[in-house]
C-alpha cells in the first residue's frame, strides 16, 4: 500500500459506513430493490478492476443459450450514448460499449442490452415483443435497485477481497461483509498450477457460510488468434517479429502467453478510447509487423487498423473442478425459476 492510499485512510472509513448505511436500508426494505419473475443471474465483484467479468458472462452465456433465449445487461461502461440500448445492425463499441458489443458480434441468438438503470433496462427488455427468459446482469453485484435472483461474485487471485480495503485506500467498492449475498464465489485467474492445498488456504481465508459455493477458475487462452478472416496458430507466432496491444486491467498474462519478453509491447489504460493519434502511433510501432490483441481491443481498432495486420486472442473461463456441480447449480435455478412463472 503506497503512503498517499495510507494517508487517505479516514476517507476509506468514511466510504465504507456510506456503503454500508446503504446496503443497511436496502436489507431492510427503506430503499426499495424490484424483483421479476424472469431468472435474474448478477455477476459482479467488490472490487473495481478486472476480475474477470466478461469470460464468466462468456460461460454463461454458453451453458444457457442452447435451452434459453438469453439476454445480457451492461451499464456500457464508456460508451457514447445514454439510455436504453439494445443492440443491432447498426451498433458498434463506441455507443454499445466494448464487452456489450464483444457480446453482440460473438453470440448471434442472444439479445445484447445497455442501460445505467439496470431496472429500466429489465422493464425494456421485458416490453420487447421478444422477451428473454434469462437475464444475466454484467457488473450489477452493487446494483441493490434490483434484487437479481441468483448472485455470482468473483475475485481474484492474488488480489482476493479478504486482503482488501475500502476506497480510496484500496480498492473496495462496499464492505467485505458483502460477500455474504453471493450465492456462489469464484475466485478467478488463478495460476494453472495452482494446488488444492492452496485452494483450501483461500476456503479459510474468504470465511464463506455453509450456503455459498467455491470455485477457483482461471484464464484458459486459445492456442489460435484470429483476424477478419484469417486464422494463426500461437505456436507458430511465438517467435514471429510482432507487436502485442492490450487496453485491459493487468494484461502481463496476455504478455506473458503470446511472448516471453515484455519488448514490442504497447499497453494503455482499461477500456481505452482509440483516438486517431493512438492509431497513428500503433501503426507507426507496427509498421507490417502483426498486431495482436485482446478481444475486447479488437472490437475498438477493427475500424482503424487493416484487418489483415490485426488479430485477437480469444479466452475463456474454466474452472479447476466442479464445473460439473456448477453448471447444475446455474441450471438447476434457471429451471426452477422457469418453471415457476
Amino acid at each position: 500500500m503506497n503512503l498517499l492510499r495510507k494517508i487517505l485512510f479516514p476517507f476509506a472509513i468514511l466510504y465504507g459506513f456510506i456503503t454500508s448505511i446503504r446496503n443497511f436500508l436496502f436489507d431492510i426494505g427503506i430503499l426499495k430493490s424490484y424483483s421479476f419473475e424472469v431468472p435474474i443471474i448478477a455477476v459482479g465483484n467488490l472490487s473495481v478492476g478486472g476480475t474477470g467479468k466478461t469470460p464468466q458472462i462468456e460461460y454463461l452465456i454458453r451453458l444457457l443459450s442452447p435451452n434459453y433465449q438469453i439476454a445480457t445487461l451492461s451499464r456500457g461502461y464508456k460508451r457514447q450514448s445514454e439510455g436504453f440500448l439494445l443492440a443491432d445492425s447498426t451498433s458498434n463499441a463506441a455507443i454499445l460499449g466494448d464487452e456489450p458489443f464483444q457480446f453482440y458480434t460473438k453470440f448471434n441468438t442472444i439479445q445484447v442490452a445497455v442501460d445505467a438503470d439496470r431496472k429500466n433496462g429489465i422493464e425494456q427488455l421485458l416490453s420487447q415483443e421478444e422477451k428473454p427468459a434469462v437475464i444475466l446482469l454484467d457488473d450489477a453485484f452493487q446494483h441493490r435497485k434490483v434484487k437479481a435472483g441468483f448472485y455470482i461474485l468473483l475475485t481474484s487471485y492474488g488480489d482476493l477481497y479478504s486482503d482488501d480495503y475500502m476506497l480510496p485506500t484500496g480498492n473496495l467498492r462496499e464492505s467485505r461483509s458483502g460477500a455474504k449475498r453471493a450465492n456462489v464465489v469464484i475466485v478467478t485467474k488463478c495460476p494453472p498450477t495452482l494446488s488444492l492445498e492452496e485452494q483450501n488456504k483461500i476456503k479459510i481465508q474468504l470465511q464463506l457460510d455453509s450456503s455459498q459455493e467455491l470455485y477457483f477458475s482461471y484464464i484458459d487462452y486459445d492456442d489460435s488468434v484470429y483476424s477478419g478472416d484469417k486464422i494463426l496458430k500461437v505456436d507458430e507466432i511465438k517467435n514471429v517479429d510482432k507487436l502485442l496491444l492490450a487496453g485491459i486491467a493487468k494484461p502481463e498474462p496476455f504478455f506473458r502467453y503470446l511472448q516471453d519478453e515484455k519488448e514490442g509491447c504497447l499497453t494503455y489504460p482499461d477500456h481505452h478510447h482509440f483516438t486517431e493519434n493512438d492509431l497513428l502511433e500503433i501503426k507507426n510501432k507496427a509498421q507490417n509487423k502483426i498486431i495482436i490483441t485482446t478481444e475486447k481491443d479488437f472490437v475498438r481498432l477493427k475500424e482503424g487498423i487493416p484487418k489483415d495486420q490485426l488479430f485477437y486472442l480469444p479466452i475463456r473461463s474454466s474452472f479447476f473442478s466442479g464445473s460439473e456441480n456448477f453448471d447444475k447449480t446455474i441450471t438447476n435455478y434457471v429451471g426452477t425459476s422457469t418453471r415457476s412463472r
